[in-house]
């Protein structure tokens, strides 16, 4: 940590430190007329993976607290913590995708300019095939997935055939639909679209990013195994369409055989080898996680249909290889997104 001290009659600016583009980004500080702040840097590793970090610590000159509600950000993804020292650490939610920022802050008047950088990363911290950049890092960014993926799903489930999306035909293709919708910046136009607007009045978006502007673009699903690589954007590594073997073994992981432990959002998978169409899953849903919904794909020769069914019903199934409980050999087990894996 360097500290600069910036005075009355010049502009400091930070030196650029050449280190390796594709994982570190350089914090250039600059401003004019400091007022009495020193305004420390660090040349640090910033990658554009979407996460909350410190990008510059400000003190004042003579000591002496500095208060957050005596610095005004001119930046919406800028924000001051205050820590036990009396000092302020400036917050920015790094992009996903690589950009420059320059993140401007006001103090006693005088206007102070974080020049920030970040670059791609390619790191896969769980080594599942999904980057970084993907996964939601925040609590409030998982639960609005969840809240979003789950409410899709349940306005899909109350749609008569004949209004649902033609894209919609089969177990996989609702996950798809409710994942890539979850996604979305839900703006005035989509909601617009939507045939009940008002069931998601009460819902925010995530805000770490919004399809298709995403670190994988339009391709949001993985089909070929291994870790995630810069290279996999360029080879066919993600598709926008995965079938349910693809969303199981590469898209999500295994929580548990258990469904008391599923959550609202998380996935059931089972696998019939009687039946031409292997795989099959549910998207569980509803108040403690009571409920799952999902699509049957075709039945005969006609289309299939989306049906909402209560956990308590799906136990006791007719049929013991639809029952969900360890016993079953045909239930995979509970599982749940990458981009939910940061924090679970």
């Amino acid at each position: 940590m360097r500290g600069v001290q910036i005075s009355h009659s010049s502009c400091v600016r930070g030196l650029c430190i050449c280190i390796p583009a594709l994982l570190l980004a350089v914090v250039f500080v600059s401003g004019c007329r400091s007022g009495g702040l020193a305004v420390h840097r660090s040349i640090a590793a910033f990658p554009a993976d979407g996460r909350v970090r410190c990008v510059s610590v400000i003190r004042r000159r003579g000591g002496g607290a500095l208060n957050s509600e005596d610095v005004h950000s001119l930046a919406p993804s800028l924000n001051f913590v205050e820590d036990s020292r009396g000092y302020l650490e400036a917050m920015v939610r790094a992009p996903v995708l690589p950009e420059s920022e320059v993140a401007k802050f006001v103090w006693r008047g005088h206007i102070y300019r974080l020049n920030l950088r970040f670059d791609a990363t390619a790191t896969d911290s769980f080594g599942d095939g999904t980057p970084d950049a993907m996964r939601l890092h925040t609590p409030e960014d998982r639960q609005a997935f969840r809240a979003w993926f789950t409410a899709i799903a349940e306005q899909e489930s109350n749609q008569p055939q004949d209004k649902l999306p033609t894209e919609i035909d089969d177990c996989a293709a609702l996950l798809r639909y409710c994942y890539r919708e979850a996604l979305l910046k839900h703006d005035a136009a989509w909601m617009a679209r939507q045939p009940e607007p008002q069931e998601f009045a009460s819902l925010s978006s995530v805000i770490q990013y919004h399809y298709p502007d995403t670190p994988l673009g339009l391709n949001l699903f993985r089909v070929i195994p291994g870790p995630f690589a810069a290279t996999d954007l360029h080879d066919d590594a993600f598709a926008q369409f995965a079938d349910a073997h693809a969303l199981l073994e590469l898209n999500t992981y295994f929580v548990s055989r258990n469904v008391q432990d599923a959550r609202p959002g998380d996935l059931l998978f089972f696998r019939q080898l009687e039946q031409n169409s292997q795989w099959h899953s549910m998207i569980v849903t509803g108040p403690q996680a009571g409920w799952v919904i999902y699509d049957t794909g075709p039945i005969g020769k006609g289309p299939g249909e989306i049906r909402r069914v209560s956990m308590h019903d799906l136990l006791h199934h007719p049929d013991a290889r639809w029952r969900p409980l360890p016993s079953n050999t045909n239930f995979l087990g509970v599982h749940r997104w990458n981009i939910l894996r940061d924090g679970n």
